[in-house]
């Protein structure tokens, strides 16, 4: 393979391909799969029930105004004509009967029996000079004597002519209100006949509304004073807490207005002419949500089984979507990767073979030189210092020895990338791979310790893609441990057709959440130094073989790789 070729395919297998470093690329593209058509598919939903909700709304608050201004109208109208009548009937009794004959305490009693029996909400009768005091009454509390003139209602009827007052408490401390007439006796005299009606009759016009829970009606004054107790804001002569529109005359206000508690309340206003009354209806609105609920709880089900049918659907396409992208940047990274191991085992064999050709002809030189050197000194005679110079030829040859068993092993690891399969001790083959890197141990002082069972057999199989799986395997054993560290390599026969060689270390371990990841392509925990190709390659290498690996680690404890080979080809 050419090393523009070399190139080309390192700079096609960047990390920015390999399926290991795109786990957050494959989050964002599942969550957009997911979400983007799910929103495409629910806003028009919620459009719609947005839409809905909003026409009912309006529908909801038509149909409460209309309740209001139905109340108001035919209220207003009954309470009107209550007052009226009795304002006109002691008007008539002024009119009918003289001065004298109201100055009269029978006659006053008798005057004030008929008219409860008529009317049944009259309290009391009062004939009042024109001076203020009450000359005359006839009623059940102690008020024949009592001076009205320092009141504002005694001016008022007497400017008039009329007068309606507010619900107040008074000398008789219940609530009650007073209808009084003013009557000219001369040219600067006058009487005013007083009569004080009962709230009763106020409330009779409220109580006979059919109002339901959410519905309030009652009476108020200007002064936002109760004139009749009301199921929201109080009893009589409390006092409200929202704001009275200005008076307009034949004409009914509708208003919404919030409410301290939360909320908001549609309320109604209608003066009562002639009085000082003015007549409220208020309903709640918070109740219209649940009506909407009960009431379109099949577009709620709708909406609701739609967007879990849908996220469903979305969830599962995507999935299978990402799934697929998945599987096949896999594939694309095995194919890049197996090519870079070709790539790799190619240049090792060709510098394999470079290396050993350069060393073994000096070697080959060193050792015929060795052996002229030493049939020197054992022929001749009179050689000085002979035995000195065979132990210094014998060292020559044992070390001309060590460098060939070295190139043996580096050719044997590099010569190929097909299986070749062969007889393999596997407790020379894992000899002869630490060999490569005792030096490393020694200086680091980590302890090497291989068991074997003394029944494991040889196994068919191919040695240098061996070489190169347990090469792998204890370089990271070395990259883990900390100096002073050990690494345990154990090899046992698991079956009669199967054996297992264990690499166990006591490194810094790999965190749970790696474990899924180490044998996917181009995933590293070693950051920057790095390729995140070393375990991929030896898992692809142990499987081709017909064999499985599996790995078991605990932070601060150690990791353990386990390889289980077959004995006998598996084809």
């Amino acid at each position: 393979m050419s090393e523009e070729n070399n190139k080309a395919i390192s700079t096609t297998i960047s990390m920015s391909d390999a399926p290991g470093s795109q786990l957050p690329r494959y989050t964002r593209l599942h969550r957009n799969l997911i979400w983007i058509p799910l929103l495409a598919a629910l806003i028009p939903l919620a459009i719609m029930a947005a839409i809905n909700y909003r026409q009912d709304a309006n529908a909801y608050r038509a149909e409460s105004h209309f309740v209001i201004s139905r109340i108001l109208s035919n209220t207003k109208r009954s309470l009107q004509f209550a007052i009226e009548e009795r304002r006109a009937v002691l008007s008539l009794v002024a009119r009918t009967n003289s001065r004298s004959e109201l100055s009269s305490e029978t006659r006053l009693m008798s005057i004030l029996r008929d008219l409860r029996e008529s009317f049944g909400d009259f309290v009391d009768l009062g004939l009042i000079a024109s001076d203020g005091n009450q000359a005359y009454y006839s009623g059940p509390y102690q008020l024949k004597g009592v001076n009205y003139s320092d009141q504002p209602w005694f001016h008022e009827v007497a400017l008039r002519g009329t007068y309606v007052s507010d619900v107040f408490m008074g000398y008789r401390h219940l609530p009650h209100f007073v209808v009084a007439v003013a009557i000219n006796s001369g040219e600067d005299d006058f009487y005013i006949l007083r009569a004080t009606i009962d709230t009763e009759l106020l409330m009779r016009q409220i109580y006979s509304l059919d109002l339901g829970a959410e519905t309030d009606a009652f009476v108020v004054n200007s002064r936002g004073i109760l004139q009749t107790a009301s199921a929201f804001y109080g009893e009589v002569l409390d006092t409200v807490d929202f704001t009275i529109p200005p008076h307009v005359r034949e004409r009914e206000i509708i208003d919404e207005q919030p409410q301290p508690t939360g909320g908001s309340v549609a309320m109604g206003f209608a003066y009562v002419e002639g009085t000082p009354f003015i007549l409220v209806a208020a309903t709640r609105l918070e109740p219209f949500f649940q009506h909407w609920f009960y009431q379109r709880s099949d577009v709620i089900w709708f909406l609701l089984l739609s967007a879990v049918g849908i996220l469903a659907v979305v969830w599962y396409r995507s999935r299978n979507i990402i799934a697929r992208l998945r599987e096949a940047d896999a594939q694309r990274a095995k194919i890049f990767h197996n090519v870079e191991y070709t790539n790799k085992m190619a240049t090792l064999g060709r510098l394999a073979a470079g290396v050993a050709h350069e060393i073994n002809n000096p070697l080959a030189i060193i050792n015929e030189k060795a052996g002229l050197l030493q049939d020197m000194a054992q022929h001749a005679e009179q050689f000085p210092q002979r035995e000195k110079i065979l132990k210094i030829v014998d060292a020559i040859t044992n070390s001309v020895d060590r460098c060939s068993r070295v190139t043996r092993r580096l050719l044997g690891f590099g010569r190929r990338m097909d299986a070749v399969r062969e007889r393999i001790d596997l407790r020379g083959l894992i000899n002869d791979v630490l060999e490569f890197q005792k030096t490393e141990a020694a200086h680091r002082s980590i302890k090497i310790d291989v068991e074997c069972e003394e029944t494991v057999p040889q196994i068919q199989s191919d040695r240098g893609q061996l070489q190169q799986v347990f090469l792998n395997l204890v370089g990271n054993s070395y990259g883990a441990v900390a100096d002073g560290g050990w690494i345990r390599i154990s090899i046992k026969q698991l079956s009669p057709s199967e054996v297992a060689v264990s690499v166990t270390d006591n490194g810094h371990g790999i965190p749970a959440s790696d474990l899924n990841h180490v044998f996917e392509p181009f995933f590293s925990t070693k950051g920057q130094a790095g390729t995140g190709l070393g375990l991929s390659i030896t898992r692809d290498i142990v499987e081709k073989l017909g064999g499985i690996i599996e790995v078991t680690s605990e932070v601060g404890k150690g990791t353990t790789f386990t390889v289980n080979l077959p004995i006998e080809k598996v084809d």
